[in-house]
């Protein structure tokens, strides 16, 4: 008896048949996208990144060195000690190999946290702090679709080179808006602008009239909204009925994407200078993953939605060429391997996890110049990687030093 057991071992490790022989650990890859669901980012990522990164599996064929693609999901409700606690039971208890979108930084600099404990991949789509590649910043930790010095150097200097050299900033009091304001700050002076003042206020603000009124005061030319979501929204619609725009002093939406314009309407948003990642009508190649994005959700994709589709594909192409989901094995890969495809063309993952490729300089057209259903930007310029994003090197980050 005990002779056949080890001789049909034998045979099953022989043959490649065995579980786990083909190098995919406990018999499936599973990707666990974690981001906001029910609140103010849920248009801005929501469940329509997880149709994208469901989309990207299916894609791939569903299956990876032999076995099943799983894409699992949660509402981290935008609170770090819940998708803490919801990234420690996928790791430990669900063995999901990777977790990635993780729209909010205070969200996405917790889980990361956890992911380099427990020695487990993370790939950031929807969060924007450059801390997560910079002081807190892991060998497992990716950064995808943006970051707000990408946004700073697109939607800031596009401003200052216009001649808006003074600004007033309303910001999110968390990490993302800290870290917007002081990217944008930082652009704005080196460029011979001024910083007049600044003020926060809380996620979800219903109500900006107070700090509407003081950015108002300030007679600042420029009144950067260093926030996202229903709170950028929220504030071009009440900046409105102060007259703000009328009265001279300009918007500057710093993170605003297709979603929240959609949302908005062109009627209120016209004229917004904004920076994305992707624009589903650029060209072919986006138009093509942006109809059947459109297909599945009903919406065309923003930079987090499609940012999302390449992270996850781009994760299993590293699955597939390092032979193994292993962490370290494919954390290898994804460092090394180039991004080529709809939405990272050309680009490069430095070695402090940031993927460094173009992004769009866009502004929102006019009602009457819109040809088609979400056909919102002009296009108003590429800027390049390299001019987007910090250099690797000078990141503040200690893997890149070792």
């Amino acid at each position: 008896m005990r002779k056949s057991l080890i001789a049909s071992l034998a045979f099953l490790l022989a043959t490649g048949t065995a579980a786990f022989a083909d190098g995919a650990s406990d018999g499936v890859v599973k990707i666990g996208i974690l981001n906001d669901q029910s609140g103010v980012y849920a248009d801005f990522g929501g469940k329509s990144s997880v149709e994208a990164a469901k989309m990207a599996a299916e894609d791939f064929g569903g299956k990876v060195l032999g076995v099943p693609i799983e894409i699992v999901d949660a509402d981290h409700q935008n609170k770090p000690d819940i998708a803490s606690n919801i990234a420690r039971q996928w790791y430990d208890q669900d063995k999901v190999d990777a977790i990635m979108e993780l729209t909010t930084s205070s969200v996405a600099l917790a889980v990361q946290a956890v992911a380099k404990e427990k020695k487990k991949i993370d790939i950031v789509t929807g969060a924007a702090t450059t801390d997560l590649t910079g002081s807190q910043c892991s060998p497992y930790g990716f950064h995808w679709a943006y970051d707000t010095h990408a946004l700073a150097v697109g939607t800031g200097g596009a401003l200052v080179k216009q001649g808006g050299d003074t600004w007033f900033f309303l910001t999110a009091d968390y990490a993302f808006g800290y870290s917007l304001e002081q990217q944008t700050s930082d652009f704005v002076k080196a460029n011979g602008g001024k910083i007049l003042g600044s003020v926060r206020h809380p996620l979800s603000t219903n109500d900006f009239s107070s700090f509407l009124l003081q950015a108002q005061s300030s007679g600042a030319k420029v009144i950067g909204l260093a926030n996202a979501g229903l709170d950028t929204s929220n504030a071009i619609k009440q900046a409105s009925e102060f007259g703000i725009t009328q009265g001279g002093q300009h918007l500057a939406a710093l993170l605003f994407t297709l979603a929240e314009v959609h949302g908005l309407g062109l009627q209120a948003a016209q004229g917004l200078t904004l920076t994305e990642g992707y624009y589903w009508n650029l060209d072919d190649k986006s138009r093509e993953f942006g109809k059947r994005f459109f297909a599945r959700t009903g919406k065309m994709p923003n930079m987090i939605h499609a940012g999302t589709y390449s992270a996850v594909m781009q994760y299993l192409k590293a699955v597939q060429k390092a032979g193994t989901d292993d962490t370290e094995a494919v954390a290898k890969e994804l460092h090394e391997m180039p991004v080529d495809d709809f939405f990272g063309r050309g680009g490069t993952v430095g070695a402090n996890g940031r993927m460094i490729h173009d992004m769009y300089l866009l502004q929102v057209k006019k009602p009457e110049e819109s040809k088609e259903p979400w056909d919102y930007f002009n296009v108003l310029a590429t800027i390049p990687g390299k001019e987007a994003y910090i250099d690797p090197a000078k990141s503040g980050c200690d893997l890149v030093k070792q």
